[in-house]
């Protein structure tokens, strides 16, 4: 079995691939450091398992995601990231993986995570399936219906604080688009500042306040 391993902190990634190794018999792990390194691995050997965190140093995990997806529909991908919020796990779900958990779960919830996917059977942690089942039941907050996932997307970044440039440097377009999104997504939000969208992505659900009271 092969395993693609993507996260850009060294440390936690060897860490991951050492529990894999000794909890997953005959499995080889190729550890990527970047997203773009992900992608070039995927191209030349690619993995029965594709294991990536989100938020990655050149391009978002999701992005690397699609790319797999495009060159092979039927790869197997499984986010493993520090967001919890719903907004993102669906966008992941959305961008084609069988997969998502949090990096706050069990080695022993890894491992299941690794073999449902391997099998292909979808698995989302018990605590964020439970919180989608609500959402869904509950309905989209309607201020953020009519946005498309492009949208949606550099929404969430841009109330996370990221920077035009780097956001369009994780997604690949241009810084000009980027501006000029942002621009489009504040009129149809009727937000007039950055502030503003933040307080509104935290109302809706999309980034959650952590103790500290940072997002």
């Amino acid at each position: 079995m092969k395993i693609l391993l993507c996260d850009d902190h060294a440390v936690v990634r060897q860490g991951y691939a050492s529990l894999l190794s000794a909890m997953l018999d005959e499995c080889e792990i190729i550890e990527a450091d970047t997203g773009w390194e992900a992608v070039s691995l995927w191209q030349q050997q690619p993995a029965d398992v594709a294991v990536l965190d989100i938020n990655l140093s050149d391009i978002s995990g999701i992005e690397v995601a699609r790319r797999i997806l495009q060159r092979a529909p039927d790869a197997r991908i499984l986010f493993f990231s520090m967001y919890d919020e719903l907004p993102m796990v669906q966008q992941a779900l959305d961008a084609g993986a069988l997969g998502y958990i949090t990096k706050s779960s069990s080695p022993e919830v890894l491992l299941e995570a690794v073999r449902k996917v391997l099998s292909g059977q979808p698995y989302v942690e018990h605590d964020l399936a439970t919180r989608l089942a609500l959402q869904r039941n509950s309905g989209m907050d309607p201020r953020l219906s009519g946005m498309t996932q492009r949208e949606f997307e550099i929404f969430v970044m841009l109330a996370r604080g990221l920077t035009p440039k780097t956001i369009a440097d994780q997604l690949c377009i241009s810084v000009k688009t980027v501006s000029n999104h942002s621009a489009l997504l504040k009129n149809k939000l009727q937000v007039s500042s950055t502030a503003e969208l933040v307080h509104l992505a935290i109302e809706c659900g999309v980034l959650r306040l952590g103790p500290s009271g940072q997002a």
